[in-house]
């Protein structure tokens, strides 16, 4: 009895498995990698937006009239702690690069010193405000670029974060 043929097909068979088995495997791996970046994408969008947001109403608050220096303090405190930025910010701790997470956890300290700032009664627009938010801005844009480069996209070519001049109306913000 001849093997020759019985052999051959059941070589096809075995390369056809094999070639099959490496084709899922390397779609599989195409589709983690994607799924990763569109992880990474949701959580920077909800940091980055979370970071805009909870700045508009740190300024809005510190604008506004309080019947106390205490009130205010709670309500600047408050909007701090409802903002969602300490989710925003474990999930970037879970999910984001090392550098990615040590230029976000500035952005947040920038906040903070923000909030705080506001809560010893610093004036919205004085020298010190402006130097925080610049500080604020610097760190925002470094933490946008690191975020960029992460997802595989080319950098901005225009500043985003508001200039000194445009401080002062934050419709430019």
């Amino acid at each position: 009895m001849d093997w020759s043929p019985l052999l051959s097909t059941l070589t096809g068979a075995a390369i056809g498995i094999v070639a099959t088995l490496i084709a899922d495997r390397n779609r599989w791996k195409r589709e983690d990698i994607k799924e990763a970046l569109r992880l990474r994408l949701d959580v920077y969008t909800q940091y980055t937006t979370t970071v805009k947001a909870l700045g508009e109403t740190l300024r809005a608050l510190a604008r506004r009239e309080h019947s106390s220096d205490d009130e205010r303090a709670f309500a600047l405190r408050e909007a701090f702690r409802d903002s969602g930025m300490g989710v925003a910010s474990e999930r970037m701790w879970l999910i984001a690069p090392h550098a990615v997470v040590k230029a976000s956890d500035s952005v947040f300290h920038c906040l903070r010193r923000i909030c705080d700032g506001y809560v010893d009664g610093t004036a919205v627009g004085s020298p010190e405000d402006r130097a925080r938010w610049e500080a604020r801005g610097t760190a925002a844009a470094k933490m946008r670029k690191l975020m960029r480069e992460d997802l595989g996209v080319g950098p901005l070519t225009e500043r985003h974060t508001p200039l000194l001049d445009a401080y002062s109306d934050p419709a430019a913000q």
